[in-house]
């Protein structure tokens, strides 16, 4: 860590300067990116973006994470769809602190933001899922390691983001991202490359199959490659590596010019081996037991899982506090994050789970309420709409009309273009917008419907047109009202109504 804080003197100095009027927005943010902070919207406070490797929240961290809530009085937290811990509302003469505090118990903010390595994805339930082919975690770790260590390298793509799965459920969306890596029956990776969301959204070209995964540092290193020679460094909207796909002209040039690149890391000689010492988890269960909506029995016989989704991916702080207390002497717990905001604590008894269960009530009571919501635009600069004001308006409103648990889907909600929210893969999804009305503009989303990310039936969201912000609680509860009254729930629904949310959402849409 102590490389890294060598920059923290530079980070003081200008984010004074900023908070001081002598810098601009612009300038600052190409500045603090790199440190995993931004200036918030209004400019009168700071975010910072704590990497969680593979999502893999120790209760160390999390002690940390309690600590400086207590120490700073930080009132607001987001679990990010890319596995992090974000602080909000920091004030301009603590973040730097923060950020130190951070250091100092070994965990990393460094190329959390600006166009540098993110945090290493990893499907947050493995090595405890009954259904997975392997755990993942070890060569998710390695890789993250080896990011962090090209931070600082010249020539990287704009944002690399690399994922790995255990299984097709595909919640680190591998299939779509720079670089996946996508967990095989035999204990090998298929390897896909130049996806993304956001704008010009793209599925990954499948360059590799059946591969070890001692190799996946090769193939980093061959991403890297291939963006210092086909990449777009001229225009900064298109320095990401999907649109190498277009610049190479299409999947199949694309895959034999990265396997091109692969073989040059190959024939270089450079030993790129991982070599991971598998941990098994040696806890037993004590002969309690328990189930219920928010528990899920791992693959450990007497061993269980808490399924926590705070709205919005937005934990009160205080509970925060109290689940780290209460997990402070238990055996092998872990919180996972996972890229629907959804926390997992792993490895509990019954009686351990629950007390997690008693701390970690303040949860999403419905599938629909766990619908994945980026920060929104009265946080995010770059935001067009409030997402989480949407999603907090949605859930009210379906609440008071007592609609049934069954009755709607889990939403993904964008502020903006960024895709943040995955509104492209969500079976119900939207994006900031405007629509006018009367010749005035006013708060809208973008409709999008039947995106799918389960690997082998990934489909992008078809777009249906503009709603306006105000209106969509009310298509949401007529929705839901509409599936009541069939007597089924969502799922059996929209498979016998296929344009059935399209009908609906017909009156309301310009």
């Amino acid at each position: 860590m102590k490389e890294w804080k060598e920059y923290l003197p530079e980070f003081r100095e200008k984010t004074k300067a900023f908070y001081a009027g002598e810098m601009t927005k612009g300038e600052y943010k190409g500045f603090s990116g790199f440190y995993g902070s931004y200036a918030q919207r209004g400019g009168k406070a700071s975010m910072l973006r704590l990497r969680m490797p593979a999502g893999c929240v120790t209760k160390e961290r999390l002690l940390f994470v309690a600590k400086i809530i207590k120490k700073y009085q930080i009132k607001k937290i987001h679990f990010t769809t890319c596995q992090t811990i974000q602080l909000h509302d920091l004030q301009p003469d603590i973040v730097a602190d923060v950020m130190e505090d951070a250091l100092n118990a070994g965990i990393i903010t460094i190329g959390g933001g600006g166009d540098y390595p993110r945090n290493v994805m990893c499907s947050p339930l493995s090595g405890v899922e009954k259904e997975e082919y392997f755990d993942v975690r070890p060569w998710a770790k390695e890789a993250g390691e080896y990011l962090i260590s090209l931070i600082t390298a010249k020539k990287m793509p704009r944002k690399l983001k690399v994922a790995l799965s255990n299984s097709p459920a595909n919640l680190p969306h591998v299939t779509y991202r720079d670089l996946g890596f996508a967990a095989n029956a035999d204990g090998t990776f298929d390897v896909y490359s130049a996806g993304g969301l956001g704008n010009n959204a793209k599925f990954g070209v499948k360059v590799a199959e059946g591969i070890k995964p001692e190799k996946v540092l090769y193939y980093i290193k061959a991403m890297r490659l291939m963006f210092c020679a086909y990449g777009n460094y001229e225009n900064r909207g298109r320095a990401r590596t999907r649109y190498m796909q277009d610049t190479l002209g299409g999947a199949e040039p694309y895959k034999k010019a990265f396997q091109e690149k692969l073989e040059e890391v190959i024939s270089s000689g450079e030993n790129l081996d991982i070599q991971v010492k598998q941990i098994p988890i040696t806890k037993v269960g004590d002969g309690s037991s328990i189930s219920g909506l928010r528990i899920m029995e791992q693959k450990q016989e007497g061993l269980y899982t808490v399924v926590w989704h705070p709205i919005g991916g937005q934990p009160n702080v205080e509970d925060i506090c109290k689940l780290s207390e209460a997990i402070s002497n238990m055996e092998d717990v872990e919180i996972r994050l996972s890229p629907d905001e959804t926390a997992y604590i792993v490895n509990l008894t019954g009686n351990e789970a629950e007390k997690v269960l008693e701390v970690t009530k303040n949860s999403a009571l419905s599938l629909f309420e766990t619908t994945v919501s980026c920060i929104g635009a009265n946080i995010c600069q770059v935001g067009l709409r409030d997402s989480q004001g949407l999603l907090r308006n949605c859930v009210e409103e379906v609440r008071n009309a007592g609609i049934s648990s069954t009755a709607l889907p889990q939403m993904h909600i964008s502020g903006c273009p960024s895709s943040c929210g995955t509104h492209q893969t969500g079976g119900i999804g939207f994006r900031g917008a405007s629509k006018s009305v009367d010749g005035k503009m006013q708060p809208a989303f973008i409709l999008f419907v039947n995106g799918e990310e389960r690997q082998g039936q990934e489909r992008m969201g078809k777009e249906l047109g503009t709603i306006l912000e105000a209106d969509i609680p009310k298509f949401i509860v007529k929705l839901g009202k509409c599936v009541e009254e069939s007597g089924l729930d969502f799922i059996s629904w929209k498979e016998k109504n296929p344009e059935g949310i399209e009908k609906i959402a017909a009156e309301y849409l310009g």
